[in-house]
């Protein structure tokens, strides 16, 4: 028991061996805790979305999320979550995720200079945690982020190597209000980012005062304006707003950002599917009249399927926690009241009974004629059912373009030397550290032409 609780301390995706990367289910105990691990896509559905009423978040979810996040919106319960998830809605509608498409281009063309191209070693986990924060930054809130840090990814990875892991405390459910001894490294980080937050807020409060024009119709100043007595459920408060937007800056682009920096890394290691990538990119993009952003992610159903398999293979969210508010039951399976259900991508996605070569990255597993072979609960990168992502058609669009962007211009290798990243649950799915890489302009492309339509 004493090596578990090690492992889970460590790293939790090391926890689980056979049974769970082969059975349609497990009901197990852990610490003295009920546990139901689904991985049949029938009784997922029913947690996730048939009965879904009937599932809370997870105690054990909460305790580690809830000090970061507090009530944003993915640790929000009850009324607290449904007037922040109206307060959100309108900015990630296509409209306005369409409208982001050439903010998000401009933004990774910008950040190409960075590069040399000359086989130069970057960490490239790093360098993505930069590009995602530029383009969240850039496009829901209009670059008026206030005293934003140089080291912007170094303060994520500190926040989530203290405050994103497990505390003994966590296992035993001791009250929140006990201080985790793991996590003390972590408050003054966090303190750094609401810090930010408040300063961006109280920037953008007298821009709309003195300047009501000139204010953008952004996320910031949508949920600004959601504030108070709005009609129907009521408005966000202070905090609330507070807390979704660290939300977003602090788990939103994080999660993107992972997987863009796995993908890469796969590509590396897969040399016939890069090439197969970037044919379709370079066709694409090469030509005189580049089509308008918001269309790639449509037209490059190759590069889309390439990060989607990365995200299979390392789903940036790793498990997915509930806890069944009364009694319930799914086909031959009781569901306890109180019991904690674990649906992990992390094993979903490798599961031995529904995928072929399980441990393999191959992107055509994606493409537009195949998808209709994966049942839409084996994969779930975004989640489903009433708390599936909000962000999710914003981070295809993203990522799209990103990949788009640099490998036009690019190609990734692994550094030499540099061994291959295990994989670490902090959150999300890290790669334990970074992911080395050299980066070399491709032969076709020695100008920084720009992408942008004319």
């Amino acid at each position: 028991m004493l090596e578990v609780v090690r492992t889970a301390l460590r790293n939790p995706l090391e926890l689980w061996g056979v049974p769970s990367y082969t059975k349609p289910h497990i009901l197990t105990r852990f610490l003295n805790e009920r546990t139901l691990i689904a991985n049949d896509p029938g009784l997922i559905r029913h947690v996730l979305v048939d009965n879904a009423k009937n599932y809370r978040m997870a105690t054990i979810r909460q305790l580690i999320l809830r000090p970061i996040l507090r009530d944003g919106l993915l640790t929000a319960e009850g009324d607290v979550w449904k007037r922040s998830r109206k307060a959100m809605a309108p900015v990630f509608t296509p409209r306005h995720i369409n409208g982001f498409a050439a903010s998000m281009l401009s933004t990774s063309e910008a950040f190409c200079a960075r590069y040399a191209g000359d086989g130069e070693t970057h960490e490239i986990s790093q360098d993505m945690t930069e590009l995602t924060y530029e383009i969240l930054a850039e496009t829901l809130f209009s670059r008026e982020v206030a005293g934003a840090s140089e080291d912007f990814a170094g303060d994520v990875n500190r926040l989530l190597d203290t405050m994103g892991r497990i505390d003994p405390l966590d296992l035993i459910k001791a009250p929140q209000w006990v201080p985790r001894p793991f996590r003390l490294r972590g408050y003054r980080v966090l303190e750094k980012f609401r810090q930010l937050v408040r300063d961006t807020i109280d920037q953008r409060r007298a821009k709309i005062q003195q300047a009501p024009d000139a204010v953008p119709e952004d996320f910031l100043t949508l949920l600004l304006r959601a504030e108070g007595g709005s009609e129907g459920l009521g408005g966000l408060s202070p905090q609330e707003i507070e807390d979704n937007i660290i939300t977003f800056i602090g788990a939103g682009h994080e999660t993107t950002a992972r997987a863009l920096g796995w993908a890469l890394f796969c590509l590396a290691n897969a040399p016939n599917e890069r090439e197969i990538v970037e044919a379709e990119i370079d066709a694409l993009l090469s030509g005189k009249r580049v089509p308008p952003p918001q269309d790639w992610l449509s037209l490059l159903p190759k590069t889309r399927a390439v990060f989607e398999e990365a995200m299979r293979l390392y789903p940036p969210a790793p498990s997915i926690n509930r806890a069944a508010i009364e009694e319930d039951r799914y086909g031959d399976v009781v569901i306890p009241k109180g019991i904690t259900v674990l649906v992990m991508p992390w094993t979903l996605h490798r599961h031995r009974a529904l995928w072929d070569e399980p441990d393999a990255f191959i992107p055509s597993r994606f493409w537009p004629e195949n998808r209709d072979t994966i049942d839409r609960f084996q994969y779930l990168p975004f989640g489903a059912g009433p708390r599936i992502c909000i962000g999710a058609n914003f981070a295809l669009q993203e990522a799209v373009i990103a990949l788009g962007v640099l490998l036009h211009r690019y190609r990734f290798d692994m550094a030499e030397g540099a061994a291959n990243p295990w994989p670490v649950q902090k959150l999300t799915t890290q790669p334990e550290g970074g992911i080395h890489m050299t980066v070399t302009r491709r032969r076709h492309n020695n100008k920084k032409s720009s992408l942008s339509p004319a």
